[in-house]
């Protein structure tokens, strides 16, 4: 039986974690949504430019969010020796996770910038293919800075403290927005760039960002004591190995998933310009969504490292039910306001008929895969609070490569359902993941209470 005063103390603890993290979400959210509808209204009825601005940032998504699920890591581990006020460690992962990340951006930049070629090889239109690829590019120049703000901003995460990087990725994407006023439409003498000024707008909010969050943390005393000594010396193969150990699997996890949206974005290119653009604006509205569900998982991570740490495992169990309510209301108002909006809202994002009806339906689908996304998250949130991160990858890998890409394939093209056959999938593979999730979640904390 739900009683309402069990809860209310969970509630208020995953919510003042999360409520920081979303704004935080809102700032990186915002700096796709400004790319979108500065774009989008630079293109007026050319859906090319929003195209291009879709199929560029699909494209470095892959690769981008891999190397985020590798920082995410990071957070679960402080969050347990935070717990267990081991301060000593705490310095050691966050050094270690700097040069390490970073290293890990610059690479991954490099694999990014390798791509390029092969992005006429994906049977999109050419001529977005030729205006995506200089936006691309200055996303990919941003990678290491992003890794470089991700190594303090989780470190930060697992101490407890949500509102450093909230101050700092708001001010970095309203310079974002400033930055695209200038760079897109040529502003004070500069040359107009569209689509490729959307990306150095970006690219210059990313740099922003790292240099804000590293002041911050040489002028506060409190977190500067965590860089004593920092150097190339500290690096350790033994600390860097659980950094990996603990990243990797969600780091597949992440990009397993993501690359099932963004395989779904090429297939919508199959169909053409006029879906690819109405599935970036479902995908971007879906993000809104989903900035909250992200924010209450990461602090789902943090609540549920802090109590595995201290061994409280009722205390954890509570957290964690507190959060799957917390994410299945908001989930359920957001499904409500896709479907009751659905023609209104697409209209902020362009004047093209097609695309606007194209995305009312798109919306319409996607209400349905809500929920499922809210609760699998959730539960990917509690695993990395208990460090139980090796079994999301297998189910990530069934889940999205195995049903949702297939069956979406399936609808879309075999049955001729169209775009929204492929939203379908999207709602087979997030539905699998959360039932496998969650019976995964059980199993773990029926071990460790017997271990207590």
């Amino acid at each position: 039986m739900y009683r309402f005063s069990l809860y209310r103390e969970q509630y208020r603890q995953n919510l003042r974690l999360a409520l920081p993290i979303v704004l935080t979400q809102v700032g990186q959210i915002l700096t796709q949504v400004a790319d979108n509808l500065m774009v989008g209204r630079y293109g007026g009825d050319d859906p090319t430019p929003l195209a291009a601005v879709s199929f560029g940032g699909a494209v470095f998504f892959i690769l981008f969010v891999a190397a985020i699920g590798m920082a995410l890591g990071l957070t679960p581990l402080v969050g347990e020796l935070y717990a267990q006020k081991d301060r000593i460690r705490s310095a050691a992962l966050l050094q270690n996770g700097i040069l390490f990340y970073t290293l890990l951006g610059l690479i991954m930049a490099g694999v990014q910038y390798a791509v390029i070629p092969l992005m006429y090889h994906l049977k999109q239109p050419v001529e977005v293919v030729e205006m995506a690829i200089p936006y691309y590019r200055m996303l990919v120049f941003s990678m290491p800075f992003m890794m470089l703000f991700f190594s303090f901003k989780q470190f930060l995460e697992g101490v407890g403290n949500t509102k450093v990087e909230m101050v700092v990725t708001i001010l970095a994407n309203l310079a974002n927005i400033g930055f695209n006023s200038v760079f897109i439409y040529g502003r004070f003498g500069l040359p107009e760039m569209g689509a490729e000024g959307a990306g150095l707008g970006t690219l210059l909010s990313r740099v922003l960002a790292a240099a804000l969050i590293i002041g911050y943390f040489c002028r506060h005393r409190g977190y500067r004591r965590y860089l004593d000594g920092f150097s190339h010396r500290v690096l350790s193969a033994e600390v860097v190995r659980r950094l990996v150990h603990m990243g990797l699997p969600i780091a597949m996890q992440m990009f397993l998933e993501s690359s099932a949206f963004v395989g779904t974005g090429i297939m919508m290119g199959w169909f053409g310009k006029i879906a690819m653009s109405a599935n970036q604006i479902a995908i971007t509205l879906g993000n809104c969504a989903f900035m909250i569900v992200m924010s209450i998982g990461a602090a789902t991570t943090i609540r549920v490292s802090h109590c595995y740490g201290a061994r409280n495992v009722g205390e954890l169990t509570l957290a964690a039910k507190a959060s799957y309510h917390l994410v299945l209301a908001w989930n359920a108002l957001a499904a409500l306001v896709f479907i009751s909006l659905r023609h209104l809202i697409p209209t902020f994002f362009t004047t093209n008929a097609e695309v606007i009806v194209t995305t009312s339906s798109l919306l319409v689908f996607a209400a349905l895969y809500q929920l499922s996304d809210g609760i699998q998250n959730v539960s990917v949130g509690v695993l990395r609070g208990i460090q139980d991160v090796k079994v999301i990858m297998p189910i990530a890998l069934v889940s999205y490569w195995l049903l949702n890409l297939p069956v979406g394939y399936l609808l879309g093209f075999t049955l001729g359902m169209g775009p929204t056959g492929l939203y379908l999938g999207f709602a087979v593979g997030l539905s699998s993941a959360a039932v496998l999730l969650i019976r995964r979640i059980r199993r773990s904390v029926r071990k460790l209470r017997a271990g207590n």
